[in-house]
């Protein structure tokens, strides 16, 4: 990798009191991954993601949106009862990474909003156990 910040992928994190399986297969049937769907502590926990590979994350997240702003009346229930609807963006760097810049339209961002979904981001260090971590 270098030292290079590289975007790996985002994910669509829901949480919720109700079943998510009925959703989860709708997605699925439209090609979405899914990554993981169980149940704890009276919580459902899903992740999926596309099987497409971009470079920047406004792409993935526009793939999920079409998905999500597809969906039947009954599925999109299940999506409003979630407590958590929320792409996860991912991205591997390291300590002496460079910086880069990459964006989300004001038109995505509207998009995410309309379904009441948030946005996280998630970076991934590549440094190893024995590396110093610098928290300045």
């Amino acid at each position: 990798m270098g030292n290079k910040i590289r975007y790996l992928n985002t994910d669509l994190e829901l949480v919720s009191a109700s079943d998510l399986t009925s959703l989860v297969s709708v997605f699925e049937a439209m090609d979405l991954c899914i990554l993981h769907c169980a149940q704890y502590d009276r919580l459902w926990y899903a992740t999926l993601e596309v099987s497409s590979q971009y470079d920047e994350p406004e792409a993935t997240i526009a793939e999920m949106l079409a998905v999500i702003e597809s969906l039947d009346r009954d599925s999109r229930a299940i999506w409003n009862s979630c407590t958590k609807r929320e792409f996860d963006i991912g991205y591997e760097c390291s300590q002496s990474s460079k910086p880069v810049q990459q964006n989300l339209s004001s038109q995505l961002l509207n998009r995410i909003a309309t379904v009441n979904a948030s946005l996280g981001i998630t970076l991934y260090s590549t440094l190893t156990s024995e590396e110093p971590v610098s928290t300045r």
